[in-house]
């Protein structure tokens, strides 16, 4: 008699998790789904990380992974070449040798209800509803699009808002950094998770207290903050304001799982990566 526990296929994974965030909600640009691995394998080990880089490899090896699904696209731009001597090529060998799938979920898990905004909004604080930043036009209902706007239990200053959303972010070398008055009352806020320069003008139209997001710029923060009447800017790293949504990603797949495949989904074994993966390694200051 075998003794065996029943898992489910890749394939099965995939549509579950599909269900969830639908690749048809990626931004046209955009590169998701399913980038090696052979659909009838099977998954018993699924890990989530925010950058399919080779620590995050180094990990999924030692766990014995099946799966890595990841946030950030491997294959973002094209290429000519997956020679191991590239470092795409390195990543897609080291994972084939290993027989470890690769899954990423990018702009469709930005614009989902909830989505990766809305895993970075609870995090840093903000309760109650929340409504998108920069609404998807394609949902009637209103409730898909990039970033969120929502509100505080209670108001803060800056400065206290500020020491919030770094405790609630995995710790990195860059920190966060704020622009605005350190004394001023916060209420409301944006939050946008990942590169957040072109959501500027929909956050100063909103009205809000602060906008925290990620990469802003010196040129367009400086002119930003210049303007009277706006919010105040909290950047902090790419890897960490997304980091949050790994967690909610998890928890809704192995839902999905669970009504799509039944008892063999409930076998699988998901983990949260909290290898920190952001590009910066290390800040110096003068003293």
């Amino acid at each position: 008699m075998s003794t065996q526990i029943p898992l489910p296929a890749l394939a099965d994974v995939t549509a579950a998790f599909e269900e969830v965030y639908p690749p048809e909600w990626a931004a046209s640009w955009d590169a998701v789904g399913l980038v090696t691995g052979d659909p009838e394998q099977r998954v018993g080990k699924i890990l989530f990380a925010v950058d399919p880089v080779a620590a995050v490899v180094d990990e999924a090896v030692s766990w014995g992974a099946d799966l890595v699904v990841t946030h950030h696209p491997l294959m973002l731009r094209g290429v000519t070449s997956v020679a191991a001597n590239t470092p795409k090529g390195r990543i897609v060998h080291r994972l084939i040798r290993a027989g470890i799938a690769l899954y990423t979920a990018h702009t469709n898990a930005d614009t989902a209800a909830p989505g990766v905004s809305d895993a970075l909004a609870r995090a840093v604080g903000l309760v109650g509803e929340l409504r998108p930043l920069d609404p998807d036009t394609t949902d009637p209902e209103g409730r898909r699009g990039i970033g969120r706007i929502g509100s505080l239990a209670e108001p803060v200053v800056l400065a206290d808002f500020a020491a919030r959303v770094a405790r609630a972010l995995p710790e990195t070398a860059p920190g966060i950094r704020v622009a605005g008055d350190l004394d001023r009352l916060v209420t409301t806020v944006a939050v946008s998770g990942g590169a957040g320069d072109s959501l500027l003008g929909a956050a100063r139209a909103a009205g809000v207290d602060a906008f925290v997001t990620s990469d802003l710029r010196h040129h367009p923060a400086s002119e930003f903050v210049e303007q009277p009447g706006g919010p105040a800017l909290v950047d902090t790293p790419h890897f960490a304001s997304e980091w949050p949504w790994l967690a909610d990603g998890a928890a809704h797949l192995a839902d999905a799982l669970g009504r799509r495949c039944g008892p063999d989904g409930a076998n699988v074994e998901i983990r949260v990566s909290t290898t920190v993966t952001d590009a910066w390694s290390q800040a110096f200051r003068g003293v």
